[in-house]
């Protein structure tokens, strides 16, 4: 058996639209970013593994909470016994997170303005 590539997808301002910002581990009010819960489909549909990962998920209550808010948001039932929901970041094929740059190597290193400037899609007017 073939070992399914693991895709490893940020929770808060990827999934969930955390619009409304930090509230707590197990606090999510937030509507899903739009096409979330579809992309989540296609990955499982694709052949991948899908892992949600979050700050929240090594404290307490924020995965039982993330858990809940899919099945809030109507996320099919046998879709998500196929989540994985670590508590650690796993070794990943491939990471989606908004608070991330994409290092391309030694002769791309950004500036510290770049650094200091960095604002998620969300806070970018997108």
């Amino acid at each position: 058996m073939t070992e399914r590539k693991i895709i490893c997808l940020d929770f808060d301002g990827v999934l969930h639209s955390y619009s409304s910002g930090w509230k707590g581990a197990d606090i999510i009010p937030d509507a899903p970013v739009p096409g979330a819960l579809e992309f989540i489909e296609e990955c499982i549909f694709t052949g991948f593994a899908v892992a949600v990962y979050s700050s929240r998920s090594h404290q307490k209550g924020g995965i039982e909470a993330m858990i809940r808010w899919f099945k809030t948001q109507g996320l099919d039932t046998d879709l998500l016994a196929q989540i994985d929901f670590p508590n650690h970041k796993p070794p990943a094929f491939l990471g989606i997170d908004d608070r991330v740059l994409t290092f391309n190597g030694p002769d791309s290193w950004p500036s510290m303005k770049d650094v200091e400037n960095f604002q998620p899609w969300n806070k970018r007017g997108i």
